[in-house]
């Protein structure tokens, strides 16, 4: 009987070692199962990540963005033939600039942080050549406007164009085809023809050139004009007769505030060669 016990004893033993080397079998199989599964996954996305990251350095997608940008770029072509050129260098300080005719001042000066010398627009005053230009047909013109002040709504405004003739007796405030810079609103600049009798209003941010110099690019092809500030185009449209005669001018600002003022320089204007 001892031994039947004994025997059964064993065989229960033996059974439930049995039994749990099974399990453990199964449960190490289990794990190798769900470590290889882990594994796999873990491949699976860093193949995913390299490939994003491929596709992303190639630039052959492009990121999804919220804001569209749109650059038009920069079209403007200088004519090849000098027909006027003037950026004061060989005036001295303190003197008129001589190829400029005013109702008010021409005073030459030199500016802290800005290189070369500058034309100081006198308040009130209009701008134009001493010695008449005759434009040909398809012309540019290009300049620099310095607008120095505390706020660039302290200045009230800066006017350029073309008018028919080259008198400055008396000051524009608006005539014939021109821009308007409108500082005081801080962005609006208008592009008006009074030969067409047509407006138009633009927005331009003209706080960001407080205290920096904005270059000014025009062409002229015909009846025709674009404008372009700080190489953004403005406008591309109609603005004279047939047989508008043309005569460049400046119009400073009528009033400066907290001790604002305007200057200008670099202007060139060029032809274009007939092919």
């Amino acid at each position: 009987m001892k031994y039947k016990k004994l025997l059964f004893s064993l065989l229960t033993t033996a059974g439930l070692i049995a039994g749990f080397n099974a399990n453990a079998q199964f449960g190490s199989l289990l794990q190798k199962a769900k470590d290889k599964a882990a594994q796999k996954a873990s491949d699976a996305f860093d193949k995913k990540t390299s490939s994003s990251s491929s596709t992303a350095s190639s630039g052959s997608e492009t990121p999804k963005s919220n804001k569209v940008i749109i650059n038009s770029g920069f079209d403007f072509v200088s004519g090849d033939t000098v027909l006027f050129a003037e950026d004061f260098s060989g005036i001295a300080v303190g003197s008129s600039a001589k190829t400029f005719k005013t109702n008010g001042s021409a005073t030459v000066v030199s500016v802290g942080g800005e290189s070369g010398k500058w034309m100081a627009l006198a308040d009130n005053a209009t701008y134009k050549f001493t010695k008449q230009l005759f434009y040909p047909k398809h012309f540019t013109v290009e300049f620099d406007i310095l607008a120095a002040a505390d706020k660039i709504s302290d200045i009230y405004p800066v006017i350029f164009g073309f008018v028919t003739d080259n008198s400055v007796r008396d000051y524009i405030s608006s005539g014939g085809a021109y821009v308007e810079l409108k500082y005081y609103n801080n962005n609006d600049v208008s592009i008006n023809s009074e030969f067409l009798s047509k407006y138009l209003n633009s927005t331009f941010d003209l706080t960001t050139f407080t205290n920096r110099k904005m270059h000014v690019s025009l062409v002229v092809d015909g009846d025709r004009m674009v404008v372009y500030l700080d190489q953004t185009k403005l406008a591309d449209t109609m603005a004279f007769m047939p047989t508008t005669a043309k005569n460049l001018y400046i119009s400073a600002p009528m009033q400066y505030k907290n001790g604002s003022k305007v200057l200008v320089s670099n202007f060139k204007i060029m032809g274009f060669k007939k092919v």
